[in-house]
């Protein structure tokens, strides 16, 4: 699932073959921006901002946004596409690689004055150098009647976590997803222990939060309804929440580890 790690990954193994290449062709993929052309312009930088890939090249910016199926591959030039071609969405090439981002939830080129528009939005990035921590807490208190889980989700307050991050988390911190931000004991150690999570996984092929990477015992509670809690034995209850019903998100918890 891509989540702020996959995005900073994605926007890692882009940097390595695009920046300072120049873009011998593109395509782009979508109707509103079929026309654009960046044939011959230098990558400048490549970056993540949360779950939002950023590529300035020149006076703009290819923005894309993974959502749930997203993801962006490296060919070497010639080699054939591991994913079907109709699913492609954007295609950078140079003189030795291509780029190409397949179902992307966003896929568009904007002027890079006009970045904010596009990512402005966002809580500070907790995977971005420049992280901040108050800040992201003066955020999270802004609403202090909001469910912990909701607030934690919400990339207005920090970018970069998604729903298995936030659900492990709240396990690991010993909260309920219910729980009012007004009555979490320790924002700042909640706070601290999303951002040392995030980091931790940051650079792993296969993404833990138990410290186990064998498949199946990556997870405390995500996806692990109907099973035993690792830490007590207890069952693991999944339920639902969010700001309305078309935005609802799986919770995943142990009542006995978490109040």
């Amino acid at each position: 699932m891509p989540e702020g790690d996959s995005v900073w990954q994605t926007a890692k193994r882009l940097r390595e073959v695009l920046e300072g290449q120049a873009l011998r062709h593109t395509d782009f993929r979508v109707p509103a921006h079929a026309t654009a052309d960046l044939a011959g312009q230098v990558v400048d930088e490549v970056l993540s901002r949360g779950k939002h890939l950023l590529i300035r090249v020149g006076d703009r910016t290819v923005h894309s946004h993974l959502k749930m199926e997203g993801r962006w591959d490296v060919h070497p030039l010639g080699t054939r596409w591991r994913r079907p071609a109709h699913a492609a969405r954007i295609v950078l090439r140079t003189d030795a690689y291509e780029a190409v981002g397949f179902w992307l939830g966003i896929a568009e080129v904007i002027e890079r004055d006009r970045e904010f528009d596009a990512v402005g939005h966002l809580g500070p990035d907790l995977l971005g150098p420049d992280w901040d921590a108050g800040e992201a807490i003066r955020r999270l208190r802004q609403r202090p009647e909001r469910p912990v889980f909701l607030a934690l989700l919400d990339q207005q307050n920090l970018a970069g976590l998604g729903n298995e991050y936030v659900n492990e988390v709240l396990f690991i911190a010993g909260l309920a997803p219910t729980r009012a931000i007004a009555d979490v004991p320790d924002p700042d150690r909640l706070v601290a222990l999303a951002h040392r999570v995030i980091s931790d996984n940051r650079d792993r092929i296969r993404r833990t939060f138990t410290g186990n990477t064998r498949r199946g015992q990556e997870r405390w509670v995500y996806g692990r309804d109907r099973e035993t809690c690792r830490r007590c034995g207890g069952p693991i209850m999944r339920g639902s929440l969010g700001d309305t019903p078309t935005s609802q998100r799986d919770t995943f918890w142990c009542p006995h580890c978490q109040t």
